[in-house]
């Protein structure tokens, strides 16, 4: 499978779906709770489910409609999931406060980091050697796995839950948006052994949560989405200073450098949860609570797709269709 595409939320179902004509190929049936977040691994070969308290993993070559393993150990639903590169291990972060690295041959626990908070997201730094993920205390933490412990914590505004994280493929750049509809982003400078982070700009993307933000895989657009049912891509020119104004965080009401808006998806109904980009950077599937998913060409500005089944709201998608020799 070159492509593949999966979608999931509220109505207990996982569906995969043959992104260019629409059709659903496969559904798969979640009936403990709804489903959060959903990641692919590299190597396509696996379907990770975040919902309530665990993580399912489903054979994505087979037809078993079970999964092969499940992940426990949470308290709280899991709203975030990430591939190591290889799929050896993976992460979780949950609202009980803690992220969690797994084994994934056995699913056991590996490490466990405390937040103090519900944690809203987890990313993996390209690297493989650093977490960052964003709480609902309003902190964003990174964390060393070869230290084993936080060696960065930010606070964007205090007291603002910050819903995403998204870290350049690169590890350029790191990205956070949050609950007042404000986006931060840094700068990421690897020096010997240690990663310093250097604040960029700060400005308001939307006018209620943002619920995702996603840098492209070229390092060339940051999407983020929200609870006001639009989409936006941002404009980010991997050449230019970035407009750093040095070591201190840049306050909001100072509102420097906003990215320059590309383009906004307008066509949602309701809350826009989730989006994923094509490996080309050309394309973005978004979900909704709307009960759709839409895949947008971005020069275009256009749905050139709708994916219509889900009888409840979308809230999550995993697209890969990177090439098989990645």
């Amino acid at each position: 499978m070159s492509v593949i595409l999966c979608t999931a939320g509220y109505d207990h179902t996982i569906r995969f779906w043959e992104a260019l004509s629409g059709i659903c190929s496969r559904t798969i049936q979640h009936p403990d709770s709804q489903v959060n977040r959903l990641c692919i691994s590299p190597d396509k070969r696996w379907l990770a489910a975040a919902g309530n308290q665990n993580v399912k993993l489903y054979d994505i070559r087979s037809t078993n409609p079970n999964p092969v393993l499940t992940f426990d150990g949470h308290t709280a639903n899991v709203t975030g999931v990430a591939f190591h590169c290889e799929g050896k291990w993976m992460v979780t972060s949950s609202e009980d406060g803690t992220v969690k690295i797994w084994d994934t041959r056995t699913a056991s626990i590996q490490r466990n980091y405390n937040h103090n908070h519900p944690v809203n997201d987890v990313v993996i730094h390209p690297n493989q050697g650093e977490l960052i993920a964003c709480d609902r205390g309003g902190d964003v933490r990174v964390w060393d796995l070869g230290e084993n412990k936080c060696t960065h914590q930010l606070i964007p505004e205090e007291d603002v839950s910050v819903a995403s994280v998204t870290v350049a493929s690169d590890g350029s750049l790191l990205c956070a948006g949050n609950n007042l509809g404000n986006v931060y982003l840094w700068q990421m400078k690897q020096n010997r052994d240690l990663t310093s982070l250097i604040p960029i700009t700060s400005f308001q993307a939307h006018n209620a949560y943002v619920t995702r933000v996603l840098l492209s895989p070229d390092v060339r657009h940051l999407a983020t989405c929200s609870a006001d049912h639009n989409a936006r891509i941002w404009a980010i020119d991997p050449d230019a200073p970035h407009n750093i104004k040095g070591n201190e965080a840049v306050p909001t009401d100072r509102a420097p450098g906003t990215l320059p808006l590309e383009t906004s998806l307008e066509s949602h109904q309701r809350w826009v949860w989730d989006c994923a980009f094509s490996a080309d950077s050309a394309y973005l599937v978004t979900a909704c609570s709307d009960h759709y998913a839409r895949l947008w060409e971005l020069n275009t500005q256009a749905v050139i797709r709708q994916y219509n089944g889900h009888h409840r709201g979308a809230v999550c998608v995993a697209l890969n269709d990177y090439s098989e020799a990645r």
